[in-house]
């Protein structure tokens, strides 16, 4: 399944409004001014996520997880490299960066960080679809971009979904940093929240 360029222009205008909440709220929450955009979206089958993903990533990764229920379900995850992981650690907190291996403080951030960006490309869609949409408690976890993707795929009988992969732009203070939220869904969600958007998307013009 190909995004065309009218989704894939309505998803990237659709999720900078909502990071634009995102950003917001990381702002109030540090005090200083984060900023957010989406530069790029793409649909993968969940089998070639790794492929894509080794391109850009290597090595451990911290992902936080959230899963989502409703009439549209799946899993949902922000994957920060340990570069990205360490300069955002250390941008909302002003404790030095640290190696992958994260402490706890680190950890919480990252939840938040995750929990405030996901919940913002969540929200936007339930809101778009006017659906319902509720979150499991987010968690983070340190491991191979392999171990990651594998606990996502699942069993073989759910190779038939999808990865929506949202390149994520963090500008803070004068650094940036790159992070990837995947959305993995059903065929038959994938096809609603499309439907939905180009719908978004009519209305607009």
């Amino acid at each position: 399944m190909q995004l065309t360029e009218v989704q894939r222009d309505a998803l990237v205008e659709l999720l900078n409004i909502g990071f634009g909440r995102a950003g917001a709220s990381l702002s109030k929450l540090t005090n200083q001014r984060v900023l957010l955009e989406v530069p790029h979206v793409a649909v993968h089958p969940i089998s070639d996520l790794e492929a894509h993903l080794s391109l850009v990533i290597k090595d451990e990764v911290a992902s936080v997880h959230q899963a989502f229920f409703g009439p549209v379900g799946g899993d949902a995850l922000l994957i920060l490299d340990p570069t990205a992981a360490a300069a955002l650690k250390e941008l909302l907190t002003n404790e030095p960066a640290l190696p992958l291996a994260i402490d706890a403080s680190s950890r919480e951030v990252l939840i938040e960080v995750g929990n405030i960006l996901l919940n913002a490309c969540l929200g936007t869609f339930g809101n778009l679809l006017d659906v319902p949409v509720t979150f499991a408690v987010p968690d983070i976890d340190i491991a191979t971009l392999q171990s990651v993707v594998q606990r996502l795929v699942g069993p073989p009988d759910q190779s038939f979904r999808y990865a929506l992969v949202v390149t994520a732009g963090f500008r803070l203070r004068d650094a940036e940093v790159t992070g990837f939220v995947v959305m993995v869904l059903t065929v038959q969600s994938l096809t609603r929240l499309l439907v939905a958007v180009e719908g978004w998307e009519r209305k607009q013009h």
